[in-house]
């Protein structure tokens, strides 16, 4: 009998349109006319409906206090999908697409705007058959949170069971210390259970993040080698050549330490170093990443002031054009110091990675545009071919989040010819170009229900747990951020913290 060298592909994590029952619903965008709403949600939501990836019965209402109707919403969304989706729109489509999208005007604060949302969306809900089940897209400052759950609620739109689903999602940050996050989450949990919440980052919506479990443990070449035995460290860096442009006002409340390592960074972590869940289920997955966070060994104050590193870009070149520093920037304080970079050393306490360091690693205005996992192999030991003066270098491999999503194994290979020459080679493999948005994903798993790629209340409070005692350190003894010239990779005294291990920051 011939064997099949082309096995037909396993539908698991993600199974395609065909096997997908999509339940009717509205999604209610609140914030609808708002920057990531023009940017990301609405054409993510046209490109879902392309690859029909949404339901059949659903309507779309952007809630805000701009001054639109549903004809100038429309506008709105055909305007972000042609300036920033991945498609852009297609007339006979968006004819399709377009009666989906509707607006109403109001305000967050005032009981009689939330009592008129309840009216337009129970007449959607017999217009298009949705049968109570509604999403909140909460695409607000924080500071709103607390005031459109308690306006949701006591509206009556937070159905019971029986009476259709209520989802609410909450996009990062979510607080900005411990304490904060507690609050936020113990204020949300009054109107909301846990399995109504949807905390999103973005980030593990995207294709090479949601692509680590499956290569680790859909590929039985790595999971044997993902432990201490093999691995020398980790580094993970996420490296933003922009500035902060429009965010101002929100950088110089947050920070690098916050904006990305609470929350990118140390889910990207989770993913790396967590045991095998016991299934592919959101709360088997989640419990896996919340085992990672309560292994991280607690930072002392010695220890943050050794291993953790905190700089701010200033005036420089990046991609052979002048820029101006953070303290420079438009709505920037002059004399700020507000943290653009963060680089840390971290260790997982537990049997597998027992003395494996991970570095991590962030920053603006930095050369160039990349998030990329570094694994670091043991070398060989210095015999046969590893006998030089110049050791070889060790194994690695790279996974890269974006732009370039894929991943590269660099070995040792010889030059071909008659001497032994040996020289680093890499084997590389890239995701196709048509590779979905990362929204795209979260939407689709929100309208499913699925959690899996989303923050468990748990998951964040250990998160913040763990960068806790550097905000503290930082709060105590505030001192200057090491600076660094814009286009460079951060401040000297990171290469000095890893070159202390006897290691070196992998620059691409």
């Amino acid at each position: 009998m011939a064997r099949n060298n082309h096995p037909e592909p396993v539908e698991l994590l993600r199974p395609q349109n065909s096997t997908v029952t999509y339940p009717p619903c509205v999604v209610v965008i609140f914030g609808g006319a708002g920057d990531l709403s023009h940017r990301k949600l609405l054409p993510a939501l046209y490109n879902l409906s392309l690859d029909g990836e949404l339901p059949e019965k659903l309507a779309i209402v952007g809630f805000s206090i701009e001054d639109l109707d549903d004809d100038k919403y429309r506008a709105f969304a055909r305007d972000g999908v042609e300036k920033y989706s991945r498609r852009k729109p297609d007339d006979e489509h968006w004819r399709e697409f377009a009666p989906q999208l509707h607006f109403v005007r109001g305000s967050f604060t005032e009981s009689t705007d939330y009592e008129r949302l309840k009216q337009r969306l129970s007449e959607l809900d017999a217009e298009v058959g949705a049968g109570g089940n509604r999403i909140f897209y909460f695409a607000i400052p924080p500071g709103f949170i607390e005031k459109c759950s308690e306006g949701l609620s006591a509206a009556g739109m937070v159905a019971s069971d029986g009476d259709g689903f209520t989802r609410v999602v909450i996009e990062k940050p979510i607080g900005h210390d411990l304490a904060s996050a507690n609050d936020i989450n113990e204020r949300v949990a009054r109107h909301f259970r846990e399995d109504q919440i949807f905390r999103i980052d973005h980030y593990l919506g995207k294709e090479t993040v949601e692509n680590l479990m499956v290569l680790r443990f859909a590929n039985a070449i790595f999971e044997p080698l993902w432990n201490s035995r093999f691995i020398d460290h980790v580094q993970i860096t996420v490296a933003e050549s922009e500035g902060v442009a429009s965010r101002a006002g929100y950088y110089e409340h947050a920070g690098a330490l916050r904006d990305m390592v609470q929350s990118h960074l140390l889910q990207v972590l989770c993913i790396i170093a967590m045991e095998p869940p016991r299934t592919t289920s959101a709360d088997s997955v989640r419990d896996a990443k919340l085992d990672v966070l309560r292994t991280l060994r607690p930072f002392s104050p010695e220890d943050v002031e050794r291993w953790v590193v905190r700089g701010q870009y200033a005036e420089g070149l990046v991609e052979g054009k002048p820029v101006v520093g953070y303290r420079q920037e438009e709505g920037v304080a002059a004399e700020s110091t507000v943290e653009t970079f963060v680089a840390l050393r971290c260790w997982i306490e537990n049997w597998r990675w027992a003395g494996v360091p991970f570095y991590l690693r962030t920053g603006k205005r930095l050369p160039k545009r990349a998030s990329e996992i570094a694994i670091y192999f043991t070398s060989v030991p210095r015999i046969l071919y590893n006998v030089r003066s110049q050791p070889l270098a060790p194994n690695m491999l790279t996974i890269r989040i974006q732009p370039d999503e894929g991943l590269s194994l660099h070995i040792i290979s010889k030059d071909p010819g008659l001497q032994v020459r040996l020289h680093p080679v890499k084997v590389d493999f890239h995701y196709a170009s048509t590779t979905p948005e990362a929204y795209e994903t979260l939407l689709r798993d929100i309208i499913l229900g699925d959690q899996t790629l989303f923050m468990r209340r748990d998951n964040i409070e250990a998160a913040w747990q763990f960068v806790q005692p550097i905000l503290d350190v930082w709060d105590d003894a505030p001192v200057e951020p090491f600076m660094y010239a814009a286009g460079t990779w951060g401040p000297l005294e990171s290469a000095l913290m890893i070159a202390a291990d006897g290691r070196s920051w992998r620059n691409f």
